[in-house]
């Protein structure tokens, strides 16, 4: 195994670890998540450099270094709806976006065929990833019942908030700006591996 899918493992490795941190709790645990989260994340960027630059791309990586993209975020996202930050539809839909392209992976993997990550792709992930590091400094938790589905609610409390308390304002409206774009970017994404790899699933056979 090449240290590019090394560092890849240890990426899957730290999601345990970062759950355990963030569900736990103790003071300032969100602090500690939030960091091991940024240390994972970050993981992502060096192992597809170390990849690129030193000629070390594999069909394993291909493979592996999604699936740990999406082992992470989905992780995030649960534990995220489990403190009540994002309602659960929209980790729902994450999710399952995330099952779909997975499954289509898996297909074409077994044809013999690696569909790399696209733009879109790349890009769904990042404002994730960026999306859930706000969420998880946002201090703000949503009613109950989830009945401020998209959060205007929350959104009008958070520009109420006084002067002291400007930078947790910006925070929160940061967090909640950044998870709708996740969101739309996510499913946008979604359709686009569809569309392009549609003959993956054979759907004239149907």
């Amino acid at each position: 195994m090449n240290l590019p899918n090394k560092i890849t493992v240890l990426r899957i490795l730290l999601v345990p670890v970062f759950m355990i941190l963030l569900l736990i709790p103790f003071p300032y645990n969100n602090i500690v998540a939030f960091f091991v989260f940024l240390i994972a994340a970050c993981t992502d960027f060096i192992d597809g450099h170390l990849a690129r630059s030193r000629n070390l791309v594999t069909n394993f990586g291909k493979f592996l270094d999604p699936l740990a993209d999406k082992l992470l975020v989905a992780a995030a996202l649960i534990a995220l709806v489990g403190q009540d930050k994002i309602p659960s539809w929209f980790a729902t839909v994450i999710i399952a976006r995330e099952f779909i392209v997975t499954g289509i992976r898996l297909i074409a993997n077994g044809e013999g065929r690696v569909i790399a990550a696209s733009m879109w792709g790349k890009a769904k992930t990042m404002t994730q990833i960026i999306a859930i590091s706000l969420l998880m400094l946002d201090p703000y938790r949503l009613p109950a019942d989830e009945s401020d589905v998209l959060m205007i609610g929350k959104l009008r409390e958070l520009f109420g908030l006084g002067m002291a308390q400007t930078l947790q304002s910006v925070v929160g409206i940061l967090a909640t700006v950044m998870i709708l774009v996740a969101l739309v970017i996510t499913i946008y994404s979604g359709y686009d591996y569809l569309a392009k790899n549609k003959d993956v699933l054979k759907l004239e056979d149907c």
